[in-house]
């Protein structure tokens, strides 16, 4: 752990609550700032006498292919993760002479031998030299994100491409668009708002090709560094666990794992090198200037570029392959800067161009400007102000790259020379260590997220806006869904989007973590609901019910990763009873009602897998797990319909300490599904494992019972007894179902539920059982809307059942015929337009069935026109009738 200090150039190590970040990594590296080790952290040092150990030869190998930044990088890496297994570990002989040697020096060599056991394990097991070097990419990697969209709107400024086209790129929230691509693209737009100069040359489609690869690219860049990013700081910053490891043992797996995120980054590296060149020339095109064109284009190669990745990847050590992605992003850092010293000079050498200046130079030039004695303006000012000007952006990055690499002296004239001296000096510009690219970056940041380029606002990710066809499909689910709900005798209820804190926490077991707080507004630590069954459970308490059935559909808010069908933002639609009940009363309702729901809803083939908790927990202990470990087992246990059984196994293993054997034998037990009767018999015949355990034949006792009701009840058909169904929520005490869709369209589990009988407890200390089903009613709606596409049928956004259209502007008329027909108790809309056509096009889009058509000939006659949309027939009535016999052939 490290917090920096830039009074002190001090990087702290094991303060409670700070982190070593990759920015402290690099300045450790260049003796920019030195180590210290909290004085907390330093009572945790052994100062027993050293016993020198053979250094592991990864460590070894290591120390003598890296540079002396790199180097102390490493040691910077080696120190912090000692101290931090010394504080993390009571028991971890870490000395405090070894501390002490590494941050007197930074230099690995010196600390050699290590001076125990555990200071061994650390070095083999933490992989300092791989984490160092990722560090060192991640911190450089990091801004260029942001100076190279930077650069790429400059250079199309200088270039003159079409914006619109290449970044007209549109953004979603429903996890299903390329974000970054989309972000890139709307931060560019906003660089370059307000320019005159985009889109005013016609480069041809190789210019066009060439900045509409911008926003993908640039895209997937992001997309690696902050991958990278988050391991390097889990590496960075969690301690070693020691436990059976001994100094024979490597850290092999996090060297490979970075190594596949470093060279994932490479290949984005190695593609925006290319287009950078290809940017570059199209900038210099436009100097009139044969000579320095030539110069400016060649300034540069492509040709450089070529092996050099296959350079990198060949490498057969870890650190190696680090070695050489960190060069070639030094290398991309340089075709950055090349790039933006060319678009500068191309627009300081386009006298059609109006130059941006500072505010001190515009009172200036202002102050030269005042117009003659005579009250004239001075000559030239009107031909001045024709002049083309940059983006607002773009205007304020140039005036940020100039002023750095002419220090404010002004510039006579432009040749290769000079701007062969601007691409060096703004490649010292693009290094972490120059205090100027902080300035550049935040700079760049500032623009982007004002937003006064009025740029089309965008949603949050995970979360969606729907349009009128979207909520017809919705309102008609909701209303189906409503209807099984109260035909089982369930009672609406509503509650707050929020909750206490402490009313959500310790219920949802690892999933806690996202939990979306809320910040203190008076007092009360508030967190968004993160489903509909914890508030229930709360509200029960809370009121001192004995006995409830009711059901609740409401938005629930978790802190996810957005994918396809998982959102932040998103309907549950619960079905819950609370009460003393006979045996497998409430559940076999419950999942009775679950089977009506999506039959009703009509979205294909479904099943329901289905376990009881009782029997998860008595396989858990037959198989030797501890029983304060079920819960975190089972949260693994509950990954198998995503994972193969072996990624569970590797989790089980080495995250949560469970033998090989264990694991295996759970993976046998978790094998078992089928029809639900004929596993029972299975699980309950002579010599089964589960006969001998208590819990699992009370289990099977009260499943037997469910099973035979669904029978009668026709509803096991689609039930699929299956022991790997865990629910990894905590509050789950009885039988646990989840419903699965089995159609094409991928959507996962698109409900579940179960029995939880101590959740109410937990708020009134009085035990009410509760048992209920939570539709995931996004996934349905999704299943839904590609059924409406494959039938191709319209879906019809509004119930209008007659459009009034007024062949003229007579609001008055309208009135009086529309507010007929809804007194009536008629859906109906009015529309004014001269042109008869436009009317019937509104019907046609609207799947309006019937018109009312008055013009001036029924007016004169005391009649309207009924027009059959659909039959294209019409029929003149008495303006007298016309309500009754629309209501007539409507019904």
């Amino acid at each position: 752990m490290a917090s920096t200090s830039s009074a002190a150039a001090t990087v702290m190590l094991g303060g409670k609550g700070a982190t070593l970040s990759p920015a402290a990594v690099y300045a450790l590296s260049l003796g920019l700032a030195a180590p210290g080790i909290d004085p907390s952290a330093q009572k945790s040092l052994s100062t027993r006498a050293a016993s020198p150990q053979e250094t592991p030869a990864p460590l070894a190998a290591a120390i003598a292919s890296l540079a002396p930044t790199e180097s102390r990088a490493a040691a910077a890496v080696l120190l912090n993760k000692l101290v931090l297994t010394s504080s993390d570990s009571a028991s971890a002989l870490v000395t405090a002479a070894t501390a002490a040697r590494l941050a007197g020096s930074l230099d690995l060599a010196a600390a050699l031998p290590l001076g125990s056991r555990d200071e061994a394990a650390v070095a083999a097991a933490s992989a300092p030299a791989a984490v160092a070097l990722a560090a060192l990419i991640d911190c450089c990697a990091a801004p260029l994100a942001r100076v190279a969209d930077a650069v790429a709107a400059l250079s199309c400024e200088a270039a003159r491409g079409d914006a619109a086209a290449a970044f007209d790129v549109p953004a979603s929230g429903d996890g299903l668009s390329a974000k970054d691509e989309a972000d890139v693209a709307a931060d560019i737009k906003v660089l370059v708002f307000g320019s005159k100069l985009v889109g005013t040359a016609a480069g041809g489609a190789p210019a066009a090709a060439t900045f509409a690869k911008v926003p993908a690219l640039n895209g997937i860049f992001r997309q690696a560094v902050r991958a990278l990013h988050a391991l390097v700081r889990i590496e960075l910053n969690a301690p070693v666990k020691l436990g059976k490891r001994d100094a024979g043992e490597t850290g092999e797996g996090k060297e490979e794992a970075l190594v596949v995120l470093a060279t994932q980054l490479a290949r984005a590296v190695q593609a925006l090198c290319k287009l950078s060149v290809a940017r570059a020339r199209l900038c210099a095109e436009s100097i009139a200037d044969a000579e320095l064109r030539e110069k400016l284009t060649g300034g540069v190669s492509v040709d450089d570029l070529k092996g050099m990745l296959d350079k990198v990847l060949i490498d057969s050590d870890a650190v190696s392959v680090l070695k050489g992605v960190y060069n070639h992003l030094l290398k991309f850092r340089d075709y950055l800067a090349w790039e933006a010293a060319v678009a500068m000079a191309v627009i300081g050498a386009d006298s059609s161009i109006e130059k941006p200046q500072a505010a001190a130079e515009n009172e200036a030039a202002s102050s030269t400007e005042k117009p003659q004695a005579g009250g004239d303006r001075a000559k030239g000012d009107k031909k001045s102000k024709k002049k083309k000007t940059l983006g607002k952006g773009t205007s304020a990055v140039l005036m940020l790259l100039r002023d750095h690499v002419t220090n404010g002296s002004t510039v006579a004239s432009v040749n290769s020379v000079l701007v062969a001296e601007w691409a060096t000096s703004l490649s010292s510009l693009f290094d972490p260590k120059c205090p100027g690219l902080e300035s550049l970056v935040e700079k760049v940041k500032e623009i982007v997220e004002s937003n006064e380029v009025r740029r089309l606002p965008k949603i949050p990710k995970g979360t969606r806006d729907f349009g009128k066809e979207q909520m017809a499909i919705r309102e008609r689910a909701f209303s189906i869904i409503t209807s099984v709900f109260k035909m089982h005798g369930a009672t609406a209820l509503d509650t707050p989007v929020f909750e206490l804190r402490e009313t959500l926490m310790g219920k949802y077991g690892e999933d806690s973590k996202l939990i979306y707080d809320l910040a203190d507004q008076g007092g009360e630590l508030c967190s968004l609901r993160y489903d509909l069954t914890v508030p229930f459970a709360r509200y029960v308490a809370m009121n001192s019910i004995s006995a409830l059935k009711r059901y609740q559909i409401a938005k629930v808010y978790r802190r996810d990763n957005p994918s396809k069908g998982r959102y932040r933002e998103f309907y549950q639609c619960d079905f819950d009873i609370a009460g003393v009940y006979e045996p497998m009363e409430p559940d076999f309702e419950v999942i009775k009602v679950l089977t009506e729901l999506l039959n009703q809803l009509d979205i294909g083939t479904y099943e329901i897998k289905l376990n009881h908790r009782k029997l998860l927990d008595g396989m858990l202990e037959i198989c030797g797990v501890p029983p304060q470990k079920f819960r975190t087992v089972c949260s693994s246990i509950d990954k198998l319909d995503k994972q193969t059984f072996e990624q569970v196994k590797k989790e089980l293993v080495d995250e949560k300490g469970i033998s090989n054997e264990t694991a295996d034998e759970i993976g046998n037990l978790v094998k078992t599904r089928g029809p639900p009767l004929e596993v029972l018999t299975e699980l309950r015949k002579e010599g089964s494992k589960f006969m001998n355990n208590e819990g699992s034949v009370a289990a099977l006792n009260e499943l037997e019972i469910l099973f035979k009701a669904l029978d009668k009840a026709n509803a096991i058909d689609k039930i699929v007894f299956d022991l790997s169904l865990a629910r990894g929520l905590d509050y789950y005490t009885g039988v646990i179902y989840e419903a699965v869709f089995k159609g094409a369209a991928q959507v996962g589990s698109i409900a579940a539920g179960g029995r939880y009988d101590n959740l109410v407890g937990m708020f009134s200390g009085k035990q009410i059982p509760a048992v209920g089903v939570s539709l995931g009613i996004e996934r349905v709606f999704a299943i839904m809307e590609q059924q409406e596409k494959e039938r191709n049928e319209k879906i019809r956004p509004t119930e209008t059942e007659v459009l009034v259209s007024i062949l003229g502007k007579d609001l008055t008329l309208a009135a009086e015929l529309v507010s007929e027909l809804w007194s009536a108790g008629i859906k109906a809309e009015f529309k004014l337009t001269t042109r008869v056509a436009n009317h019937i096009k509104y019907a046609l889009q609207s799947g309006i069935p019937w018109m009312v058509l008055v013009g001036e000939s029924e007016l004169q006659k005391g009649t309207v026109k009924l027009k059959d949309v659909e039959a294209n027939q019409e029929y003149e009535v008495d303006r007298k009738d016309f309500v009754q016999e629309l209501k007539r052939r409507l019904s």
